[in-house]
């Protein structure tokens, strides 16, 4: 497993897609965040918190952890290399393990440099320091744990297609309805307790739960079984390519 960790690491770092990803995801929250006018703008909102934030950054990983993972297993399809990692002293579980905690890591690197908008709104309170750092903590906590879940999903799409592009669009898709489409889904559901029930079955409320600084073990449980649940449908799929 930590071969291919080490691999996937290396891949990302030996060509332009680690820095592509990690300058893009930067780039877009700073311009959102800093530049552009609108409801996500920290100046315009008034308010010396990082609320805005973590509420755009699962849209922008929507769209960046599935570019990352599309060429995970699609690749090794199209050049015939799949084959080759199956009869490598490796288990395929291994093998997915590897890969997801290096496209993980990859997100964490992305996220570290945005510590440095905590520290700077801090300071443009009204009272330097004065800022919730609980809800900060809680909020990348609950960062991580949606990336987990994108990037498990994204891993399973990419070995749904030797075609990198339907890999990504696939994974974007499934990413879409899991973090938004249960919400969007419930707004159109008339009773109450129904549309509850239909909220919790998505990752957006689960993430805002967290999100408010309140670790709770039923967000924990669902974001864990949510990772664990695509893990195993990729490692069924491979076992049932490699058939």
């Amino acid at each position: 497993m930590l071969a291919i960790f080490k691999r996937e690491i290396q891949s990302f770092f030996t060509s332009p897609i680690g820095y592509l990803v990690i300058g893009l995801f930067l780039v877009l929250n700073g311009l959102f965040l800093w530049v552009f006018k609108g409801p996500f703008n920290v100046f315009d909102y008034g308010f010396a918190d990082l609320g805005n934030f973590f509420l755009l950054a699962p849209w922008v990983f929507l769209f960046l952890i599935p570019a990352i993972t599309m060429k995970s297993f699609s690749e090794e399809k199209k050049l015939g290399t799949l084959e080759l990692l199956f009869i490598k002293p490796l288990t395929i579980w291994q093998t997915v393990l590897g890969k997801f905690l290096g496209t993980l890591v990859l997100g964490i690197i992305a996220l570290i440099p945005t510590l440095l908008y905590a520290y700077t709104i801090s300071q443009l309170g009204t009272t330097e320091g004065n800022i919730d750092t609980g809800l900060v903590i809680g909020s990348y906590f609950g960062t991580l744990f949606l990336m987990a879940c994108y990037t498990t999903v994204g891993l399973f799409a990419s070995t749904l297609s030797e075609n990198q592009i339907v890999a990504f669009i696939t994974g974007l898709v499934l990413c879409f309805i899991l973090y938004y489409g249960f919400d969007g889904l419930a707004t159109v559901i008339g009773t109450s307790e129904t549309v509850v029930f239909v909220q919790k079955l998505g990752m957006k409320h689960h993430f805002e739960s967290i999100a408010r600084g309140v670790l709770d073990t039923r967000d924990l449980v669902y974001f864990v079984s949510l990772t664990a649940f695509f893990l195993f449908l990729t490692v069924e799929k491979l076992k049932n390519t490699n058939r």
